[in-house]
């Protein structure tokens, strides 16, 4: 439905003040006629009343057919006093759609049915000008009113529609930069699995073919082979249920990023004007390389956000943490003077962070706290 055609749902109370209105209405415009009919012609009164009560009936069905419904009323009203307040929420329903091949028609009609009872009213004594200038009058603020309240329910239907299409753009967002975040740990698994296997692959290929090793020279190929293959169980273990797409990615890239690599990171932040400092409760190297890899996307990404939006302010990054405990990292730095306690306007990274800190079994939070940081906090589970 176009928002130019959009009717909202009506309220118990709104079909109450719709009827009180419309009562309103047929007992000013009918009142002198009906005293008249009441003390010399008891059956005009009765038909009259009888066709007031049909136009009341007739009325309910204006949004299924507003054309229709407006005129019946309206030329009704030509022969009943008591159909005027029908009439008049018949002729706002229509100026309701803003449609003025719709509106003249109804609007004329009403002016004729409206001559055509003065015509026959025998207890007016207005002048014929008066009338049509109070009937005018009234048409005018029907269709004027009526036309406003389209205006409106047009103008909130079109915001409402802004506001889903905004909304099912942003999940779209949101579920691409998951799928990136899952593609990109998917491609680490990758280029990590390969390499244990091609050593494994290599190390049996060694107790296949050579035959003058020594039993002391087997024993630490197996042990190898035994190590390799566990650890690609356990990285394979940690990418279960990552589902990757792109067809471009069978290619091993360069090594992987680990948790050895963050110094490196700061460095590099370093050299690009940040003044970064970096504390830690426990040798970088003792953390093993899955976890490792994804505290080093968690840092990296949170000094990115730092770079676009508070690039003048100093960044700590805390990496502490023992085995059977997990890892925490924490990043965090003030906002920028003047700025407002608002978070990163997209986000996406964050949702990537999310998404990737999720399927390692830990949590991710950011949030400004009261003393005007900007926190990035982690915990990632560190098997004892």
């Amino acid at each position: 439905m176009q928002a130019i055609d959009y009717q909202p749902r009506l309220t118990t109370w709104s079909h109450v003040w719709r009827f009180v209105v419309m009562v309103a209405i047929s007992a000013g415009g009918w009142f002198e006629l009906a005293v008249w009919q009441w003390e010399n012609d008891r059956r005009w009164f009765a038909i009259d009343l009888a066709i007031g009560l049909l136009c009341f009936a007739a009325v309910t069905q204006r949004r299924r057919h507003p054309v229709g419904v407006a005129l019946f009323t309206n030329v009704i009203g030509a022969v009943s006093g008591s159909a005027s307040g029908p009439a008049v929420l018949a002729t706002v329903s229509v100026a309701t759609r803003r449609r003025w091949r719709e509106i003249i028609p109804v609007a004329l009609v009403s002016l004729a049915s409206a001559v055509v009872l003065y015509s026959i009213n025998p207890a007016t004594e207005d002048p014929l000008l008066l009338t049509l200038t109070i009937v005018v009058a009234a048409i005018a603020v029907a269709v004027g009113w009526g036309m406003y309240i389209g205006s409106r329910r047009e103008l909130l239907a079109t915001l409402r529609e802004r506001a889903e299409t905004a909304e099912s753009e942003q999940a779209a967002r949101v579920a691409q930069a998951r799928t990136a975040e899952r593609s990109r740990i998917a491609r680490e698994m990758h280029d990590v699995l390969a390499h244990r296997i091609s050593l494994v692959t290599m190390h049996a290929g060694a107790l296949s073919y050579r035959t003058d090793l020594t039993p002391e020279q087997v024993r630490e190929t197996a042990d190898i082979i035994q190590d390799s293959s566990h650890q690609a169980l356990a990285e394979l273990r940690q990418v279960l249920g990552v589902l990757r797409e792109d067809p471009g990615d069978a290619d091993p890239e360069r090594p992987q990023p680990s948790a050895e690599d963050l110094p490196g990171l700061i460095e590099e932040a370093r050299a690009t004007g940040m003044n970064v400092v970096m504390t830690r409760g426990r040798p970088v190297a003792d953390v093993p390389e899955g976890i490792g890899r994804d505290a080093y996307r968690i840092v990296q990404e949170a000094l990115t956000n730092a770079r676009k939006h508070a690039p003048d302010t100093l960044v700590t990054v805390d990496v502490r943490g023992r085995p059977g405990e997990g890892l925490n990292v924490e990043v965090r730095n003030p906002l920028r003077v003047g700025a407002p306690p608002v978070l990163p306007e997209s986000g996406l990274g964050l949702v990537g962070l999310t998404e990737r800190t999720a399927l390692a079994g830990g949590h991710l939070r950011h949030e400004v706290t009261s003393e005007g940081e900007f926190t990035l906090t982690a915990w990632l589970p560190w098997p004892a």
